[in-house]
């Protein structure tokens, strides 16, 4: 294995899918986009995370951009934009997936802080 498969930045390049609504030559793009996300990941090995991206109804009126996530044995994480600026709209996904993702390893942690605040208050 590579050392770019063992970083989140890897895992989000390489298990990263551009479905439909783009194209191939959108992915550099994408990738910029979506970047901030990769750190949240690094809770899972590479194999244990893949990622779709796509477009409906690019330049209509129901315009919708959609990221899937995929956690192996926990959870599939879905966020969608209507934004009708498709950098605007994969920011807002970004932003959104970080949270689900932030929720979904809250709840895989162990809860030592709920201890703490019986203990203290």
């Amino acid at each position: 294995m590579s050392g770019i498969e063992n970083s989140p930045a890897g895992t989000l390049e390489e298990r990263l899918r551009v479905g439909a609504g783009f194209a191939a030559a959108d992915r550099p793009r994408i990738l910029g986009a979506l970047s901030a996300l990769a750190p949240h990941l690094s809770g899972w090995e590479h194999d244990q995370v893949d990622l779709e991206v796509s477009l409906k109804d690019a330049e209509g009126p129901d315009q919708k951009v959609t990221l899937q996530v995929w956690l192996a044995g926990r959870a599939h994480l879905v966020a969608t934009s209507h934004e009708r600026d498709v950098d605007h709209a994969l920011a807002e996904v970004r932003r959104d997936m970080v949270r689900q993702i932030e929720d979904e390893r809250s709840r895989r942690e162990p809860r030592k802080r709920r201890r703490t605040r019986k203990t203290t208050a």
